[in-house]
């Protein structure tokens, strides 16, 4: 005898979670930022927008601001620079107008942003902060600069008020010691339940991670 059993409501899949570690200023954040947006949709990944200040990194992790590196190393980054460039066919000046340039009035809007708007908004806005210091050579320390992008992008230019606050500040230092915490040491840094994939260039491994779920 058949008998009409009722069907089980269908699970829904749990999201992935990819914390994204990052400063304004970074050229290897400009690179990959597009391909993680791209990769964390094809895979339902959320995406947790982390802008970092690294200057409170690197004294805890053994790195040097760029104008403290050895010659070699700043010359050898330039050439990579360039590589990864032409590689990805994205648009780049290697050494910008406004470089090196102070990230945090950036970082703290992405992270009013993020606060009020979510996290789509914020990667927007961060990609368009990314492309005016490396593509459009502007000073993303300027806030006359960040409110013509806020505005560009589409936001509240309230935003912009909001990132100067003691709340949007303090955000901003738990981002970077959640990722001092979490042993990250440069930028971009995504992390998967606590193993990180540190430059644009681990994105394929980032990829292969995410696909496992």
């Amino acid at each position: 005898m058949y008998i009409n059993r009722p069907q089980r409501p269908q699970e829904t899949p749990l999201s992935i979670s990819i914390d994204y570690y990052f400063t304004p200023q970074s050229p290897w954040t400009y690179l990959g930022h597009a391909r993680l947006v791209r990769m964390a949709g094809a895979a339902g990944a959320a995406v947790r927008v982390l802008p970092v200040d690294f200057g409170k990194v690197f004294p805890v992790s053994g790195g040097l601001p760029l104008g403290q590196r050895a010659p070699q190393r700043q010359a050898y980054r330039l050439v990579e620079l360039q590589r990864f460039s032409e590689h990805l066919q994205m648009p780049l000046n290697r050494q910008p107008k406004f470089f090196p340039v102070g990230g945090d009035p950036a970082a703290r809007l992405i992270t009013a942003v993020d606060q009020q708007d979510g996290s789509a908004a914020a990667l927007a806005l961060a990609g368009a902060i990314f492309r005016a210091v490396w593509v459009e050579e502007r000073d993303i320390a300027s806030d006359e600069v960040l409110a013509g992008i806020l505005q560009a992008a589409g936001g509240d230019p309230a935003r912009l008020a909001q990132s100067k606050t003691p709340e949007i500040q303090q955000r901003y230092e738990a981002n970077t010691q959640q990722a001092i915490d979490a042993g990250v040491f440069g930028a971009p840094s995504y992390v998967v339940d606590g193993e990180i994939f540190w430059g644009q260039d681990r994105l394929d491994y980032l990829e292969r991670r995410l696909a496992r779920g």
